[in-house]
């Protein structure tokens, strides 16, 4: 599963569970590009809930977007992610040195109130 809600105008919540296959990823990366399209100096909070790994045919679909969503990730400038694995930690706070302007800072799940606060200040 894969849900995008907005929360306010700039920010974006986002929940993810389990595994997705092409069909899903491309219900997703469409819901994620409509609602973020009047974002400008976002925020997002990112909650992964239950991790695996997509099928090939969603990382395929991912791929094929590429250059949708790095355009779409320059609408944002703070993402906070709440995780309990401790690689997906490490592979955010990276991935956000590829995207200037954007940080990404890593949260355990239970620490949604630190998150919000991170997003807000």
């Amino acid at each position: 599963m894969f849900k995008v809600t907005p929360n306010g105008k700039n920010r974006l919540d986002i929940e993810l569970s389990g595994k997705l296959n092409a069909e899903d990823m491309k219900i997703a990366l469409d819901e994620l590009v409509s609602k973020s399209k009047d974002v400008e100096n976002g925020k997002m909070l990112y909650e992964i809930i239950d991790f695996n790994l997509p099928s090939l045919g969603a990382i395929a679909i991912e791929f094929s977007r590429l250059p949708s969503m790095l355009g779409l990730m320059r609408r944002f400038e703070r993402v906070a992610v709440l995780t309990e694995k401790t690689w997906l930690k490490t592979v955010s706070e990276l991935e956000g040195v590829f995207f200037p302007g954007l940080v990404i800072k890593a949260f355990d799940r239970d620490q949604k109130a630190e998150a919000e606060e991170w997003l807000s200040s």
